[in-house]
């Protein structure tokens, strides 16, 4: 019996067992949600880390943010503190206060320094980033949560 894989991506025999397809490469991929309402900065962040194959996910605001945590689960939170209707900290409090969100890691980035870190790590946020952001350092941050090696560039 011969089993064919009708599938645009490339045969990779660890993924089939008797014809079925245990895992795709796509699927498998760490989801990213990046929070921010700076356009600019959300396309900076999607150009740097798009090379390392994340889904990456994209909220403006804070209500479509906690909207986005729910539904999607993705594997890391890129946090900004300045958002419109539901500021970070308090998107961050309420994912800590559900079970289906609250062990999702998450990074703060925001220009705000001083009493807002120690907030942050009150929440048991996993890191803090002042904008603007060492994006090298950032990345090495990601790969450290999601436990991947980053990529040589």
């Amino acid at each position: 019996m011969t089993f064919v894989s009708h599938s645009s991506h490339r045969f990779n025999p660890a993924v089939f067992v008797f014809g079925l397809e245990l895992a795709n490469s796509v699927s498998m991929a760490s989801r990213i949600l990046i929070v921010d309402d700076e356009n600019d900065f959300i396309e900076l962040l999607q150009y740097k880390l798009a090379g390392h194959g994340y889904d990456l996910i994209v909220a403006n605001d804070g209500v479509h943010a906690l909207s986005q945590a729910r539904q999607l689960k993705p594997d890391l939170i890129l946090l900004d503190i300045l958002l419109p209707d539901l500021d970070g900290i308090s998107v961050c409090e309420i994912l800590r206060r559900q079970p289906s969100t609250k062990k999702i890691p998450v990074i703060f980035m925001s220009a705000l320094t001083g009493d807002v870190t120690r907030r942050t790590v009150a929440m048991h946020a996993e890191d803090f980033f002042t904008k603007p952001l060492d994006l090298n350092r950032l990345e090495k941050r990601i790969g450290e949560l999601l436990q991947i090696e980053p990529a040589a560039n």
